[in-house]
């Protein structure tokens, strides 16, 4: 989404990588909708994505590393990961979160309980500090 937490994520994967000499993959996935056809042109989300990717190789670049990125469209975001993991053969994914609550608790929505479970590699999560004041149960 470019949050601070992707944001981080991908200094930690740059990180990772430089050290083992391995590359990064940055995807966004744009949801399309069931009323489009999923290769629906959303030019505000083409552009939005392409945003985010842009300032993900300005980050790799100011670490000096090798990035690949991927603006991808797909129905649900977990399975579109997983498959560009496997597509890639990625041996990690790292996925950045931030805090959100829903219903008053604490949420990790259903993209990363989807790639915990399906995903054929390991999968690291960079979670964003909790916000100052946010009460914590």
């Amino acid at each position: 989404m470019g949050t601070d937490a992707d944001e981080q994520a991908i200094r930690l994967a740059a990180g990772m990588a430089k050290k083992n000499k391995g590359k990064v993959w940055a995807v966004y996935v744009i949801t399309v909708k069931r009323a489009l056809p999923v290769e629906a042109e959303i030019e505000q989300d083409i552009q939005r994505g392409e945003a985010v990717l842009d300032h993900m190789e300005s980050i790799a670049e100011e670490v000096g590393i090798e990035i690949e990125t991927d603006l991808l469209q797909a129905r649900e975001v977990g399975p579109a990961i997983v498959d560009e993991a496997v597509e890639l053969g990625a041996d990690l994914i790292l996925m950045g979160v931030t805090y959100k609550r829903r219903f008053g608790q604490f949420t990790i929505g259903n993209v990363v309980p989807y790639v915990f479970k399906n995903a054929s590699c390991r999968v690291i999560l960079y979670h964003q500090p909790v916000p100052v004041g946010e009460a914590t149960e």
